[in-house]
């Protein structure tokens, strides 16, 4: 009996296997080579390259013919078994990569058709599209009135001694507290935290700076009901992210203490002024911002906080997709948040959504991604900024 190596030789690589497979497959070089494209020098390399780390010969070779040694017959079919069990791998793994991302896009299509229409449509899109997210078990809901702004809070069984106050996104214009209920209900249970989310005055009925206001009235709120800013995050999703970073710098110049740290999922911070590349929506992103900002130049620093001092604020998670077209100035907001001194944490994963966190319930990325949120928001550690 031969015992087994402890593990696979670390140099051992796909390309060594698939080699193999078809010299032995072919007995000739050369057909090997041209059926994996490559120079048969290149081909043999690769097989004295793979015999080297296997540790004996695996082809008997002279000018007229190749054969397979006993230890090739031996590899042969067990590396047909690893590489058709790959392949079926991958295969799954784009059948379900395709079937999620199929199952997002069948969730926001309906919100996206409503786009530059009438608002009422649009909004009861966007709550519809939220239904379908769950709450998580073990999570209660209970309204609150957070000093004049009305809201809910999410509470997960067991201690939960922190607090976070979450801004939901919908480009100022959509969403509520009782439709983020799922999201919320996910970053409370995965942060063991209570999460608070304010019912804040929408665009354009309520135009800058109602919104932010609501959001700085209730984390006052909160501070003066005795929870200690150690105790205490903020979470923003979008434009909610938008909204966080502005609410913390208007509490830093009002005095207040900052709270332990903020989260901004798929931060969208990317006000669009005639000088800059237009993001792919580009009717429908002005009528975001001109609702929101009512006249204000984009590059207020009131209102867009990548114009503002952002120096003194807590450690910050950013995360944001890949392929998503509307936090497309993530990276500019991290490099401004460093330059700045705040320690950020930036996770980048690779989906194609916006917002993908909210799919949290079928998603494995964006489970993980919640998951991430609740280790931050049980201890933000500092970045190197």
């Amino acid at each position: 009996m031969v015992d087994p190596l402890p593990q696979t030789p670390e140099g051992v690589e796909l390309r060594h296997l698939r080699a193999f497979v078809a010299v032995a497959e072919e007995l000739n070089f050369g057909r090997a080579a041209q059926r994996l494209y490559l120079t048969q020098p290149a081909l043999s390399r690769t097989i004295r390259g793979l015999e080297k780390q296997v540790g004996c010969d695996l082809f008997h070779r002279n000018t007229r013919s190749v054969t397979l040694t006993a230890a090739g017959v031996a590899l042969l079919d067990r590396t047909r078994d690893v590489l058709n069990d790959l392949d079926s791998a991958l295969t799954a793994a784009r059948a379900a990569g395709g079937e999620l991302s199929a199952r997002m896009d069948r969730m926001w299509s309906p919100v996206e058709e409503t786009f530059n229409g009438e608002l009422a449509p649009m909004r009861a899109a966007f709550e519809l599209m939220h239904a379908e997210c769950p709450m998580p078990e073990g999570v209660s809901l209970e309204p609150v009135n957070a000093g004049g702004v009305p809201g809910i809070q999410l509470v997960p069984t067991g201690d939960a001694d922190t607090t976070a106050i979450y801004v939901h996104g919908g480009g100022f214009m959509m969403g509520s507290a009782y439709g983020y209920r799922g999201m919320a209900g996910a970053v409370a249970q995965s942060g063991r935290t209570r999460v608070l989310v304010p019912e804040y005055r929408l665009a354009p009925e309520h135009p800058f700076p109602a919104a932010l206001d609501d959001v700085v009235i209730a984390y006052r709120w909160l501070l003066g009901n005795g929870r200690n800013p150690d105790h205490v995050a903020l979470v923003g999703d979008s434009t909610g992210g938008m909204l966080v970073l502005s609410a913390l710098v208007r509490a830093r110049d009002l005095g207040l203490p900052m709270p332990s740290a903020a989260v901004l999922i798929c931060p969208a911070v990317d006000f669009y002024a005639p000088e800059d590349d237009p993001p792919a929506d580009v009717e429908q992103h002005m009528r975001f911002q001109n609702a929101y900002l009512a006249g204000r130049p984009a590059s207020d620093p009131e209102a867009n906080p990548m114009f503002a001092n952002l120096t003194g604020l807590p450690p910050v998670l950013v995360q944001s997709g890949e392929f998503d077209g509307i936090g497309r100035n993530t990276d500019r907001l991290v490099a401004t948040l460093r330059a700045a001194e705040v320690a950020v944490q930036h996770d980048s994963f690779a989906v194609d959504g916006h917002c993908f966190q909210i799919h949290w319930s079928f998603h494995p990325e964006a489970a993980e991604a919640v998951r991430q949120i609740g280790n931050f928001l049980r201890k933000p550690v500092p970045a190197t900024p």
